[in-house]
């Protein structure tokens, strides 16, 4: 007497489940991916803002506006963020804490344009996005390996 089973065996259960682990693992490194870029081209994206919004500080005050003091360097933090928010951005809220990137405004090294720089927030070795007055873009992490 034999006995027809229509179910499943252990091992076809395992290695559908093996698959299924090595399809999401693969996802979920290329979402991880894609939202580190989308991330940076956002803060890119804000610094073209920043860019636009200088050009009109300087028709009206006759300076770019530096959030450092006008010196040539400056470290992006959730103060020089909203200062740049308030001062060239007219209040809005276009730098969000979700987009992973401070902000901040200095001088070139010449002093007669100016420069922006974007620091991503809480990494050991963040990336960092400077971009000079006529949108030339450098992006380098902090130890000065590509992003």
């Amino acid at each position: 007497m034999t006995t027809k089973s229509s179910g499943f065996t252990l091992i076809e259960l395992l290695v559908v489940v093996a698959i299924l682990g090595i399809i999401a693992a693969v996802g979920t490194l290329s979402y991880s991916g894609y939202v580190k870029s989308t991330k940076k081209k956002s803060a890119e994206n804000i610094m073209r803002q920043i860019s636009l919004a200088q050009t009109e500080y300087y028709s009206e005050n006759g300076l770019y506006y530096t959030g450092s003091g006008g010196g040539s360097s400056c470290t992006p933090t959730e103060g020089t963020s909203e200062a740049i928010e308030t001062n060239l951005l007219g209040g809005i809220d276009s730098i969000t804490p979700d987009m992973g990137y401070e902000f901040c405004a200095g001088s070139d090294p010449g002093g007669s344009n100016f420069m922006m720089f974007a620091a991503e927030k809480d990494a050991a070795n963040p990336c960092i996005i400077s971009m000079t007055s006529n949108n030339k873009f450098e992006i380098k992490r902090q130890d000065g390996t590509d992003c």
